[in-house]
């Protein structure tokens, strides 16, 4: 996908009440397009808040999110996905009965044509346009290194396999920008290592955005572009990794200290 072809994506002044409680207070940042940009943070500082509504799961009590020119605040999660956002989710949620070919396929119900009646007379353009879309869902899983499993049961896979067939699906909408929830929870040193490598992939070789929420600081640091941080709902601090590791903000929301 050409830079072009890739908008930036745009939280401005996102606040969020739950009753009496601020889970988001003006937050702002942006996603330059191509780039992978970290959002992070204390436990409740508001980052899976921040996170489900970019992804239409939460609506904002004011502020917008806009990728390119379009305004994505509010909209439900097919209609993002249309638009070219694709989501794996922490908790991955898979058919765990169902092959690891038949999951990714679900990612690509927003590109296909057709309503129930052509699909269950099996038309002939209907049959064609199943075996493309398998097709490349085959070569999702492939470029993902699950390849060799797509005729396999999710609930039969190790779990790091498992992460990725999710994150097979998410690409399976052909995203522009692509958020990632926790994809390093649960994992090992190893599958980690490895996760790390394949987001990178991703990224370099499709040229999508990527919206990572993660706790791995490790994972983190060495492959954002950009890491935005919050802390009780509100940004503290947006720049470089190594930029971000010193700043002092960011070390006392941490630690509880002053940097030395």
């Amino acid at each position: 996908m050409t830079a072009d072809a890739v908008p930036e994506l745009r939280v401005d002044g996102i606040t969020l009440s739950f009753g009496g409680i601020h889970a988001l207070d003006g937050v702002s940042f942006t996603v330059r397009p191509g780039s992978l940009h970290a959002l992070i943070g204390p436990n409740g500082a508001g980052k899976s808040s921040c996170f489900n509504v970019i992804s239409g799961l939460y609506r904002a009590d004011s502020g917008r999110v806009l990728l390119g020119a379009t305004e994505l605040t509010g909209l439900r999660a097919h209609r993002l996905a249309a638009l070219g956002v694709g989501r794996a989710f922490q908790n991955a949620a898979l058919s765990h009965a169902s092959t690891v070919l038949d999951n990714v396929l679900l990612g690509r119900h927003a590109l296909t044509r057709g309503g129930f009646l052509s699909c269950g007379l099996r038309l002939p353009w209907t049959v064609r346009e199943e075996r493309k879309h398998a097709a490349r869902a085959a070569e999702i899983c492939d470029f993902l290194g699950i390849g060799h499993l797509v005729h396999s049961p999710v609930g039969a896979l190790p779990y790091g396999a498992v992460k990725r067939v999710d994150i097979a699906r998410a690409l399976a909408v052909e995203p522009k920008l692509l958020l990632l929830d926790e994809p390093a929870a649960g994992m090992n040193a190893p599958e980690t290592a490895e996760l790390a490598t394949t987001i990178r992939e991703v990224r370099d070789e499709l040229g999508i955005s990527i919206l990572l929420v993660e706790h791995d600081m490790g994972l983190v640091m060495g492959i954002a572009d950009r890491v935005t941080v919050l802390d009780f709902g509100k940004r503290i601090a947006d720049g470089p990794p190594h930029e971000v590791q010193a700043d002092p903000g960011v070390i006392r929301a941490y630690l509880g200290t002053e940097a030395a």
